[in-house]
């Protein structure tokens, strides 16, 4: 029976985070015999911010949510914390682009912040992928490899880096992995949910 499925999108300070419109965009398409729609919110770090027009992503209709929406939305014990609220809401989570400082956070188990908060309670049972995004010598710095070995040993998928000229000026491997492959993935995995 054709059904919703809601994908809850987080978004670090990584230039790659100029994609999310596309992303978003290209998500909304989905459809397969498993689903019908694809609901949509955004997590951004202020970092992220920093990097897409935020009005442009409101107009695709997505809820983006910051660190200053988690406080506001708590007054009292028994109002619900949205860290939690956001982990039950989703399906599937995709950390898109996932910079290096955020990573290293996810890897020590830091959740300084919403976007870290939700990962620290996520359930285990839903898939959660992420998408590296940095330069190429943070992308080979040893402690980047021993964090994606972490994380990937934890449960959660990585969508690989792929190689091209950076931002930075500097070629190689680090670069995000294109969106299209990115939402190639995400359908594979809503489609066995």
């Amino acid at each position: 029976m054709p059904r919703k499925l809601n994908v809850l999108i987080g978004v670090t300070g990584s230039v790659a985070a100029i994609k999310l419109p596309i992303l978003v965009e290209k998500l909304q398409r989905l459809k397969s015999d498993n689903f019908d729609t694809v609901e949509i919110q955004v997590i951004v770090t202020r970092n992220a911010m920093h990097f897409f027009d935020r009005d442009q992503v409101l107009k695709l209709g997505v809820r983006l949510i910051t660190d200053e929406d988690e406080w506001k939305a708590w007054e009292q014990m028994s109002d619900p914390v949205l860290h939690i609220e956001l982990r039950k809401w989703a399906n599937l989570m995709v950390i898109a682009p996932l910079d290096a400082n955020t990573m290293a956070k996810i890897g020590c188990g830091m959740c300084d912040n919403l976007l870290t908060c939700v990962v620290r309670a996520w359930d285990f049972a839903k898939p959660l992928l992420f998408c590296p995004a940095m330069n190429t010598y943070m992308w080979e710095h040893p402690l980047t490899i021993e964090t994606c070995s972490k994380l990937e040993s934890l449960g959660f998928e990585q969508i690989p880096v792929i190689a091209k000229k950076l931002a930075c000026g500097d070629t190689g491997y680090g670069a995000m992995a294109e969106v299209d492959s990115i939402v190639e993935r995400i359908k594979q995995k809503l489609c066995l949910l």
